[in-house]
């Protein structure tokens, strides 16, 4: 007898992804909530979409077997309380804002693996002596305890940085704020979080170096990994450039990522789903810091995994969610090196120019297997794009793979410029997304 999954935040590049997933099971795939109507307009709408989601199953003439979700926040929110509701395997949602709840996380953290957590801190943006008693010396980073894609986080090195960063966040923190108060409002919290609320922020000492991150999964309490992969910024600036996979850290720093994982995964209680959680590596002192936990996997890294190990991370989702232990493929696909590329610009403008679909085809016939993901239309103002990071904005994602590393730049920034955008009122020239260079172990 088939089973039937239901997706939450259901788009069409990713559901594409996870119909062409292989797996000897019978089973069918339905949306029970758009990306669009996740997102929603201003703020995101929890609380509508949990009542339309038990609309649409309730009205469903069948089983409901599973229901899953690899969107950020509200998606990895609304998955444990529809599951609890239906009796269906999930992770706790208590387990889940352990991990997303950035200030709850840090004081999880610090039980476990404390050389590993940074100082930290939570302010209320709203009250001036919150503000006044930051005891974390500049540089920190000031963000919403709970976040996505960068929204809010700003890198702060003196006062009037922070006078700055304030207001932009109380103009603006509503928006994530409100709906994961709502989130809050279905869970059991300890004293210390209870008064922790989503118009929050956390203050964080500033911790560099290289960027990665571990992906993999919880099955009956036990952690597995399936791959570290890099995060890479644009040269000299704070904005995300691409995920390349495998990475490049070396073979002792990967077994300390996998050792402190494995430490704190089952302390949060977190169990039966997938997960990526972030680090910083400095060559120099070999620190490593844990940077945040996403419990969830990284639909950024499907078509890597699928380019380099022969199946993308939709297929361990879809088999934890049928019962199954995951049995994912090493090292069969067929490139030895893939990434997904954000494409940038760093002013403000008007888009007057993108490529149609004859361009897209055309890029995609000369490098077999890029996939192209336009992320702007014409007429778009980029200061009016959502889920921005603070300081640039996110055009184009370009998702590619090669033979190795050299290939991959060289064949990526061939792509680049074939991708012909066009913005006003300011040059064009000082809108172009700047060539990249390759990193080296």
């Amino acid at each position: 007898m088939s089973q039937n999954v239901f997706i939450v935040g259901a788009d069409p590049f990713n559901m594409q992804k996870m119909r062409n997933v292989e797996i000897d099971a019978d089973y069918q795939l339905h949306e029970l909530l758009s990306f669009d109507e996740v997102k929603g307009k201003g703020f995101y709408p929890v609380e509508q979409c949990l009542q339309k989601a038990r609309e649409r199953l309730q009205a469903f003439d069948g089983s409901i077997d599973a229901i899953l979700g690899y969107w950020d926040f509200p998606v990895t929110a609304m998955i444990p309380i529809l599951c609890r509701e239906h009796g269906l395997p999930s992770p706790s949602l208590e387990s889940v804002l352990r991990c997303e709840h950035k200030y709850w996380s840090r004081i999880e953290q610090r039980k476990v693996i404390p050389d590993m957590t940074p100082r930290f801190g939570a302010v209320d943006p709203f009250d001036d002596a919150s503000v006044d008693g930051i005891d974390i010396p500049f540089p920190f980073w000031i963000k919403p305890v709970k976040g996505t894609d960068s929204l809010l986080a700003f890198k702060v090195r003196n006062r009037r940085e922070l006078v700055h960063s304030i207001g932009k966040i109380r103009e603006r923190i509503d928006r994530i704020g409100r709906p994961f108060d709502q989130i809050l409002s279905h869970a059991e919290l300890p004293e210390e979080i209870a008064g922790i609320g989503g118009h929050h922020c956390i203050i964080e000492e500033s911790v560099g170096g290289r960027q990665c991150t571990i992906e993999g999964y919880v099955f009956d309490g036990e952690p597995k990994h399936h791959g570290i992969i890099d995060s890479i910024n644009y040269p000299k600036r704070s904005s995300f450039l691409r995920y390349q996979y495998p990475s490049f850290l070396p073979k002792r720093v990967k077994e300390r990522i996998r050792e402190a994982t494995d430490a704190l995964l089952p302390h949060l209680g977190y169990d039966n789903a997938t997960y990526n959680v972030e680090y910083f590596f400095q060559p120099k002192t070999e620190k490593l810091m844990l940077l945040e936990i996403n419990p969830r996997l990284s639909q950024s890294h499907s078509d890597m995994f699928e380019k380099v190990d022969g199946a993308s991370n939709f297929q361990i989702m879809l088999e934890l969610a049928l019962g199954r232990e995951p049995d994912f493929p090493l090292r069969r696909g067929r490139f030895g090196c893939a990434a997904k590329f954000h494409v940038r610009v760093f002013e403000d403008g008007v888009v007057t120019h993108v490529p149609d679909s004859a361009d897209i085809e055309r890029i995609q016939q000369a490098f077999p297997e890029t996939l192209i993901e336009l992320k702007v239309k014409q007429g778009t103002r980029l200061s009016e794009m959502l889920e921005q990071d603070s300081y640039s904005y996110d055009i184009a994602h370009v998702h590619t793979g090669a033979r190795d590393q050299k290939a991959l730049l060289e064949q990526y920034n061939r792509i680049l410029q074939a991708l012909h955008f066009e913005f006003g009122p300011v040059p064009d020239e000082s809108l172009k997304a700047p060539e990249v260079e390759e990193i080296t172990s």
